[in-house]
């Protein structure tokens, strides 16, 4: 019943998000285009600081917070612009489609969090193709709340939040720019970051990055990468947000078969994360993951088909 009042909750707040972003006026002064979303917050003040927010609070009273959350699956058909998610069923794959009833043709993606630790998605932030980027989240009576977390948003290739990568209670952003410099922005409850903090440089030599959770069983967030070759890339967490991952270690070859690589976190409920890889020819398969940081995946499963037809978020 929970889950069921959430997803409901989830989906009349995701469509009430876009139907008011897609008609709102775009007054307001945008932010400097090399600092999207520049905060007066820190990354220093951000990592010392003790928030008392909504999800904050109510991790801290959890019994036993889940440190592997399962999110939608967001897609986008390619034609129509029409949204639908999908349900991850528990047993490692989606139930059928839901349309959500909403034109997501003005958006880039959507990016789930779970910052009560629930484990389940309660924050959302919409990334528009003109670089706005806003939040979304519910709070602990299932109401719904919005706001801009800022514009310039369109300087990035790629963003995502594998979780969070300075060790705090919320989920953090990772952003590619196009010369290939990744960047990080530590993550408030209410969709506030900090000011960004540069991880490194030559990322542009991936052609793929994804990652929702926890790889590699220590409990920090980890990506993987995928470079032109078809090689794909494990890179450790660290916890610490000014070097928030280790040195890259190869996970193995052949990836250059999947033209969209992503997670949704846990999709098999085994406490573990997993990744979803799409062929171009549409058929989806999940690589289950072991959480163990020398061989992160299982042997790949066929979970669908005819996914061609959509831009996997």
């Amino acid at each position: 019943m929970i889950i069921n009042r959430r997803r409901r909750a989830l989906r009349g707040a995701l469509a009430a998000t876009v139907v008011t972003l897609a008609t709102a006026a775009t007054a307001g002064s945008a932010f400097a285009a090399d600092d999207p979303a520049a905060s007066a917050v820190s990354a220093e003040q951000r990592a010392q600081d003790v928030r008392a927010t909504p999800g904050a609070r109510a991790a801290a009273a959890a019994d036993a917070p889940v440190e592997t959350p399962t999110f939608t699956m967001t897609a986008v058909h390619k034609q129509s612009g029409v949204l639908y998610h999908y349900y991850p069923n528990r047993t490692g794959g989606f139930a059928p489609r839901y349309e959500v009833g909403v034109d997501f043709e003005a958006f880039a993606d959507s990016i789930y969090v779970d910052n009560d630790k629930d484990g389940y998605s309660d924050g959302t932030w919409h990334l528009r193709k003109d670089g706005e980027l806003t939040f979304g989240w519910i709070d602990d009576d299932l109401v719904h709340h919005s706001t801009q977390t800022g514009r310039g948003w369109n300087i990035y290739t790629s963003v995502l939040s594998p979780g969070s990568i300075g060790g705090a209670q919320e989920a953090d952003l990772i952003g590619l720019d196009k010369a290939g410099v990744l960047w990080g922005y530590q993550g408030y409850a209410d969709g506030r970051v900090t000011a960004r903090t540069r991880i490194g440089g030559g990322w542009g030599q991936y052609t793929q990055l994804a990652g929702q959770g926890d790889l590699t069983g220590d409990g920090k967030a980890d990506i993987v990468a995928r470079d032109r070759s078809g090689v794909l890339w494990l890179y450790k967490g660290t916890g610490n947000y000014k070097a928030p991952f280790a040195a890259r270690t190869t996970i193995g070859a052949g990836w250059n078969a999947y033209d969209r690589l992503l997670s949704v976190g846990d999709l098999d409920a085994d406490g573990r994360t997993d990744l979803v890889a799409r062929k171009p020819n549409g058929e989806l398969l999940r690589y289950s993951g072991t959480g163990d940081a020398q061989a992160p995946f299982q042997k790949p499963v066929k979970i669908g088909y005819g996914f061609q037809n959509y831009n996997l978020l």
